[in-house]
């Protein structure tokens, strides 16, 4: 063999190997896909994974949907910053009927999507512009592309962090869509209107929705308070104890692994299947 092929087999043979290496990163299922949409109201493009249940290929029903934020966090190691929800093999473990859409945050722009009002210093407030594109671009696409209930009782909304403000905010604008909202960690620190929003919300509005709060203790001073007076202010709307599930965990940290801890249990409330 000349020299120029054996260098040109090397250099093959490493491409090969860090392909591998990626591939191997990756701790999807084989139950994730993804998909590029357009997104008008926020001037981008997005990316979306979705996790089909292990049913769907062989059944005709049609499936309840979660639409969780921070996309990156939910299914694979490899695009998380700091570790994934583990969603997949959750859900493929338990084997529940449920479609998981995972929207990719906006980097740079995440705190301008996620919060629904500006905070002095961190500005944002732009999240009507995200949540129009969910509802007016993105759930269109994916009831046209899979065999999706989109009544609201099978249509939740759910986050972390800013994420977790974000589907509180959402699931109180849209009750006519989204029916169930997955609130972990929410950032209610983040600005005091979501309080005043909250207070103002006709009852009737959201006489049929329903939260399922989770932070950890060791989150920070306020976070717990702050979701417990959140439950208050909604219980003065009339809502009812049986549609407000709400915990903290002892020595619960604020990251992935508290939310991939939790989530189980929180898809099984979803479809009321809770223990």
């Amino acid at each position: 063999m000349n020299k120029q092929l054996y260098l040109g087999s090397i250099f093959l043979l490493i491409l090969l190997l860090a392909n591998v290496k990626v591939k191997a990163q990756s701790t999807t299922s084989k139950n994730v896909s993804t998909f590029l949409i357009e997104s008008p109201q926020l001037d981008t493009l997005k990316k979306i994974w979705v996790y089909l249940p292990k049913s769907y290929k062989t059944s005709e029903i049609k499936y309840p949907v979660l639409y969780l934020q921070d996309g990156q966090n939910l299914f694979d190691a490899s695009t998380s910053y700091v570790g994934e929800w583990k969603i997949d093999e959750s859900l493929d473990s338990l084997q529940l009927d449920i479609i998981v859409i995972g929207i990719e945050h906006g980097n740079t722009k995440r705190i301008d999507e996620l919060t629904p009002y500006a905070h002095p210093e961190y500005k944002g407030g732009q999240a009507d512009s995200y949540l129009a594109f969910i509802t007016e671009t993105l759930i269109p696409k994916v009831d046209s592309l899979y065999k999706i209930n989109n009544s609201s009782t099978h249509t939740f909304i759910g986050g972390s962090s800013l994420g977790g403000l974000f589907a509180f905010y959402a699931s109180l604008k849209n009750p006519e869509i989204f029916g169930k909202a997955l609130v972990f960690s929410p950032s209610f620190w983040y600005s005091e209107e979501i309080f005043h929003f909250t207070e103002n919300i006709e009852a009737e509005n959201i006489k049929n929705s329903y939260f399922y709060f989770r932070a950890g203790d060791k989150e920070s001073e306020t976070m717990v308070p702050l979701m417990k007076e959140m439950k208050a202010l909604l219980t003065s709307k009339s809502i009812k104890e049986a549609q407000i599930n709400l915990d903290s965990i002892p020595k619960g940290e604020h990251n992935e692994g508290l939310w991939a801890e939790l989530f189980p249990d929180a898809a099984l409330w979803l479809l009321g299947l809770e223990k």
